[in-house]
């Protein structure tokens, strides 16, 4: 039997789609059914690594946890991983194709059409439920006719839509009424019903406008949703980094972030903030200051955003700090960066063969046109400095780069010992000397409670600042808070008889 379907679209990007599929995993999984997300295309550079060591979308993989289920390729069947100079790294069913520009990507989707089909009906053959998410909005009127990810997929399934808007940014009911205008009665009739996200205020004087929207577009408001920011869950888009306020709840210990411009998984340091601890993403070398830690990201154009670093002052502010003994921990592509020298004899990333790092750890990375892509679980070898305390502490993590990275006299900081596909042993990372600086390719590294809560006591302990309790941050409890926000403010009944065609409960 093949599973019911129910779409969320936006009027445009961020809106909320990712967080309301997220929220309907749950409440389905809550009810009973047998539910997955889907998303056709998805362009984004936070991005995770699936059991059978395929790349999808970190937002599916988020849903795939709310709904109670192991992420699968078929979720995202394909990636983009938007580059410098822009272009694109193509991702199909966790795979990488080649790197593409625009103009050649859209030659492409036709092939791609089939493939987002196929993945979809293999969900559809094995859940009860199938929330499937788009993209930006269904109205760009340049990119419908090649679009792959919105109404052509409704229509591909015949899934009905709710339209989402973000009211928190102003222009809603245009917002709205000017998306189902753009729309043809086709696409038009596949929405069902509307959802408008991020209100704060008083509901009662909303009314008016939610008749307007009624009786304008023929089509049910099925809820509004408050405005919230203590549910702790991973974002898909950068724009959070805009919106974000740094949690200062605790000043004692202040963690600077850089945010390159193609950062990409900084929701590896979500747990850093969910602790309580001050965290900045630093743009400018004047916003560095002097931290207790800082943190070099990951990055889908790691030479690109070193040039970056360097042009904008903020490569040797780093050096400085560090030089000053500020402890530097750099992760996948800012592990690379901390290196001295940085490779790329088949231009893989840049035209450039050669380039110097920041000269922290004296390690050497060469980039490939093979990308290493899967799960891990590792034990740590380092035992002083910032490691004190932590050898043997086992993790579990995953990783996603181009490049390898070498050194002849640099300690390791991390032995892979298990994949999915075995037994593994391999070293992972490198430590300076005193283990203040290290770096390691492993993506979800302070989503293990354990490691994270010894080192950042550790770091206090380095500071001369008494050490805390391990908070644990449980999942479960986040998604079914959230789950609990969107059930009592959207109106369950409705959707069911539009997803199912009949009320449930």
């Amino acid at each position: 039997m093949s599973a019911k379907v129910l779409m969320i679209q936006g009027t445009a990007s961020s809106v909320g789609k990712s967080v309301l599929v997220t929220a309907l995993c749950r409440i389905f999984l809550q009810d009973g059914f047998k539910v997955a997300p889907f998303k056709a295309q998805n362009m984004a550079l936070n991005s995770f690594v699936t059991r059978e060591g395929g790349e999808i979308g970190r937002a599916q993989v988020v849903q795939a946890e709310a709904a109670g289920i192991e992420p699968t390729v078929d979720m995202n069947p394909v990636l983009l991983k938007p580059e410098a100079d822009a272009k694109s790294q193509v991702i199909v069913l966790g795979k990488v194709i080649k790197t593409m520009k625009a103009n050649q990507y859209y030659d492409y989707t036709p092939y791609l059409i089939r493939v987002i089909e196929d993945s979809l009906n293999r969900l559809r053959s094995i859940y009860d439920i199938v929330v499937i998410e788009g993209a930006g909005s269904p109205a760009e009127i340049n990119l419908k006719e090649r679009e792959i990810v919105n109404m052509r997929v409704a229509r591909m399934a015949n899934a009905p839509v709710l339209l989402v808007s973000d009211i928190d940014r102003g222009g809603v009911f245009a917002s709205i009424i000017g998306t189902l205008e753009l729309l043809t009665d086709e696409e038009r009739d596949l929405v069902k019903g509307l959802i408008i996200n991020k209100f704060r205020g008083d509901l009662a004087l909303l009314k008016p406008g939610l008749d307007f929207l009624e009786k304008r577009s023929g089509k049910p408001v099925l809820g509004v949703i408050p405005y919230f920011r203590d549910i702790k869950i991973a974002q898909e888009d950068s724009v959070y980094l805009d919106e974000r306020q740094a949690d200062s709840s605790s000043q004692d210990v202040d963690i600077a972030i850089i945010r390159l411009p193609h950062i990409a998984n900084y929701d590896d340091f979500d747990p850093l903030e969910k602790l309580g601890y001050t965290v900045r993403y630093i743009t400018e070398s004047s916003e560095l200051g002097k931290p207790d830690l800082i943190i070099l990201p990951g990055t889908k154009s790691t030479i690109a955003d070193l040039v970056y670093l360097r042009e904008r002052g903020i490569a040797p502010a780093i050096i400085q700090r560090a030089k000053a003994g500020t402890p530097v921990i750099g992760i996948c592509g800012g592990y690379q960066m901390l290196g001295k020298t940085i490779n790329d004899p088949d231009r893989v990333e840049s035209p450039e063969i050669s380039v110097a790092g920041l000269g922290l750890l004296d390690i050497e990375t060469t980039f490939s046109q093979v990308k290493t892509t899967t799960q891990i679980g590792a034990r740590v070898v380092a035992n002083k400095g910032l490691f004190e305390g932590l050898s043997g502490v086992e993790i579990i993590g995953y990783e996603i780069h181009m490049g390898q990275s070498r050194s002849q006299n640099q300690a390791p900081a991390f032995q892979v010992v298990e994949t999915p596909q075995g037994k593994a042993d391999y070293f992972d990372g490198a430590v300076s000397d005193d283990c203040l600086i290290f770096g390691s390719y492993i993506h979800g590294l302070f989503h293990n409670v354990n490691f994270t809560h010894t080192l950042l006591n550790r770091l206090r302990q380095l500071r001369g600042l008494p050490v805390t309790d391990t908070i644990a941050i449980d999942k479960d409890e986040q998604y079914n808070e959230l789950a609990r926000i969107v059930r009592a403010n959207l109106d369950m009944r409705q959707v069911y008889q539009i997803a199912l065609g009949r009320e449930h409960g």
